[in-house]
Parts: structure tokens; sequence; C-alpha cells
């Protein structure tokens, strides 16, 4: 179990990067938060995938005040979807055709739709921007999508400022990417008590060794990472 989840991590972060890389070869319009890394690439001249790593970085600063820990998916994360980013810009060209466009677009939503599936499924974590937006629900009491909407609306005027692309494109990733996911979550969401039924298994197969003390902390640390 655990290697098919590692799997489908790497694989859903990889195809996420190569997503995005697809959304700015459409050239319709990125989502918010893209629009803010574009917006800080033309700026910058560093690449996208820089970009997209070192924010991902500084949004796990702001997990500090909000008492948020990473898990391991979290960091991958931080650092995949950039590194395949930049290699989907490198392989993928630039369509100037309406129809190519248009095409691009619809894959891109759809890849991202799977990716985003499979590396939640995998229960090894938020991104960084999704644990940013739970965080600040669950420390202030809003509603996830309240806490959502502002994020978005405060990173995409910033990204528009700077240069980001909005358009068509946008509109429809905000659109359709949640029933997206929703609709292919359960295909890929592994079961959250296999690892504890693995476990019991572990230790009814080896009823003489002795079970060292659990701590609390380390309890309740492994049930935020999971989720």
């Amino acid at each position: 179990m655990m290697t098919r989840r590692l799997l489908q991590l790497f694989t859903g972060l990889a195809m996420y990067g190569v997503s995005l890389a697809m959304f700015i070869r459409a050239g319709l319009g990125l989502d918010p938060w893209d629009v803010f890394h574009q917006g800080v690439a033309g700026r910058t001249g560093l690449s996208i995938g820089a970009v997209v790593i070192i924010v991902s970085f500084l949004v796990l600063l702001l997990w500090i005040p909000l008492k948020q820990w990473p898990g391991f998916g979290t960091l991958c994360n931080a650092v995949l979807v950039g590194v395949f980013a930049d290699i989907g810009l490198a392989l993928i060209p630039a369509f100037s055709h309406l129809g190519g466009q248009i095409a691009l677009l619809a894959g891109a939503v759809l890849l991202n739709g799977i990716a985003s599936a499979c590396y939640i499924g995998a229960r090894f974590g938020p991104g960084a921007r999704d644990g940013l937006m739970t965080g600040l629900a669950r420390r202030t009491g809003w509603s996830v999508r309240i806490s959502r909407t502002l994020i978005e609306v405060v990173v995409l005027g910033a990204g528009w400022l700077l240069g980001g692309s909005v358009g068509v494109g946008t509109v429809v990733y905000a659109l359709a990417i949640g029933p997206l996911v929703q609709l292919l979550l359960p295909y890929f969401m592994v079961p959250a008590a296999v690892g504890a039924v693995q476990a019991d298994a572990a230790s009814k197969a080896e009823p003489t060794r002795e079970k060292e003390p659990t701590s609390p902390v380390g309890e309740s640390e492994a049930t935020v990472r999971a989720s």
C-alpha cells in the first residue's frame, strides 16, 4: 500500500507541474496562484518553476503562526510541482491558433483535476497553499470557502498587477476544478484506516515483541499529517 501511495503522490505532483505548463502555453489565463507566480517570474527573471518553489516555502512560513505542520507530501509538493512545471515548459510548444489553445486549456484542466485527486488521495499532507487556506479557516473560525476566496482574490489581484495572465482560462479553472476533483477523488483516495489495519496485523503476528510507549504528541502529529 505504501508503494501505491508514493507512486500516486509523485505521479500526481508531476502531472500537476505539467498541467501548469499547459495552462501557460495555452495563453488563455491561469488560476489565481499561478497568475501570481507568473507575475513574479516576469518581474524577477526567474523561471516559473523556481518561483513556484520559492513561494511554496514562503507560504509554509505562514503556517507557523497557524500552528500547522507540513507532511511529507507537503514538502514534496513544494519542490516537485515547480520542477515539473519547468520541464513541461521546455517540452510543450506555445500555440497561436485558437483551436489549439482551447484544446490545450481543456487538457490542462483535466490533467490538473486528475493530478489533484492523485496527490490528495495519497494522504501525505496538503500542499502549502491548501494548508494555508485550511489553517486560516481553523484559526479564525471562517469557512473554508471564505478563507479560500480571500486568499485567492489577494494573490490574483497581486499577480495581475505584476503582469500575470488573467483570462477565460482563469474563469474555466475556477468553475471546473472543484467539481472535477470531487468526481475523481473517490477513485484515488487511499482508505484512512489502511495504515492502522496493517499495524494491528503486524502486532498480532509478533506477540512476543514488546511495544514501546507511544507519545500522544506523535499520534496527533501523524493524524494531522495524514489528513
